[in-house]
């Protein structure tokens, strides 16, 4: 076979061999498990939710993204409102997922469940009316490298109230996608 100007085309096998099929498709699915590597221990992992303390905004059983990317390399700082991920601190072998409530350098008291930041109530729309408990806590300035968080189902959630605040570097991501159970499908806020 010769192209427009006489010279012989490069021939292309009309079918190619089982066995180069196999390395083709080996060859593929090796590089999509190294991207998938690559995406779960730096960029997002797949998480369950495991019980009710964050209720409404998480429901037990759900699965989640958690963006483990946007803290580890400074790309975003964590801010008052993020939904976190972090090591417990009364034990390390489990994670726990809270709401960020009181930054470094705040100070954070609590009467009769209203939290009161910096001197000022603090608005949280995400909270229902009949999950909010009515305990009180003194004023906790929160430390430096640390976060004080809570749960959003109050009267059911074990949190920075109970065991202090969070270090810094046991925070290690960002919950930002539910994906199942596929009703609940999309951004979290």
């Amino acid at each position: 076979m010769q192209d427009e100007q006489g010279t012989p085309a490069a021939s292309v096998p009309a079918t190619s061999s089982p066995a180069r099929t196999t390395l083709y498709w080996l060859r593929d699915l090796s590089v999509s498990v190294v991207i998938a590597i690559i995406v779960i221990l730096f960029l997002y992992q797949p998480v369950k939710v495991e019980g009710t303390s964050m209720t409404p905004a998480l429901v037990n059983d759900e699965r989640i993204f958690i963006n483990k990317f946007v803290y580890r390399f400074g790309l975003s700082d964590i801010v008052r409102g993020d939904t976190i991920v972090f090591w417990a601190p009364e034990d390390p072998s489990k994670s726990y997922i809270k709401r960020v409530v009181g930054l470094p350098g705040d100070a954070v008291e609590i009467v009769d469940g209203t939290v009161i930041l910096n001197g000022q109530r603090l608005e949280e729309p995400y909270i229902r009316d009949e999950y909010r408990d009515r305990v009180s806590m003194t004023r906790r300035v929160v430390e430096d490298g640390h976060y004080f968080v809570l749960g959003d189902h109050r009267n059911s959630s074990n949190d920075s109230r109970s065991w202090g605040t969070v270090p810094r570097d046991a925070i290690y991501g960002k919950a930002v996608f539910v994906y199942w159970p596929l009703e609940r499908l999309g951004l979290l806020r």
